[in-house]
């Protein structure tokens, strides 16, 4: 057997092996993500898992509806913000600033200008673990 045909045969092997292993209750695995924005004056609900809706609060404001809720608000949750224009315009992600704002059926999020000032923003991508 060739090199080439050892290394395939050990590839799919360890393939199965690691598929057989990861459940979908493994902790690692995300419990829900989004890729999402605000154009056009509507939200742009790209591709979701676990995400029934998305819903703009205000300016840079949006609160994020799980479809199957968490058994409590103890997840870790990370997003990005990022402007398709060619000025060089920044967003950022970040978690609002209230403790109603991350429940076990929805996360609210704001995105902010580098000056920090609430700005809209035509992709958001959010990935949450529990």
């Amino acid at each position: 057997m060739s090199l080439v045909a050892q290394l395939s045969a050990l590839a799919t092997r360890i393939g199965t092996e690691i598929k057989g292993l990861i459940r979908p209750e493994h902790p690692g695995l995300a419990r829900a993500w989004a890729n999402f924005g605000y154009v056009g004056g509507a939200i742009q609900l790209r591709a979701a898992y676990n995400v029934a809706s998305v819903t703009r609060l205000g300016t840079g404001r949006y609160r994020i509806d799980f479809e199957t809720p968490f058994p409590d608000a103890k997840y870790c949750w990370v997003a990005t913000g990022r402007s398709n224009t060619a000025t060089g315009t920044i967003r950022f992600a970040a978690a609002r600033g209230t403790t109603d704002g991350k429940t076990a059926d929805s996360l609210e999020l704001v995105c902010t200008s580098a000056a920090a000032s609430l700005a809209d923003t035509p992709e958001v991508s959010l990935v949450v673990y529990r």
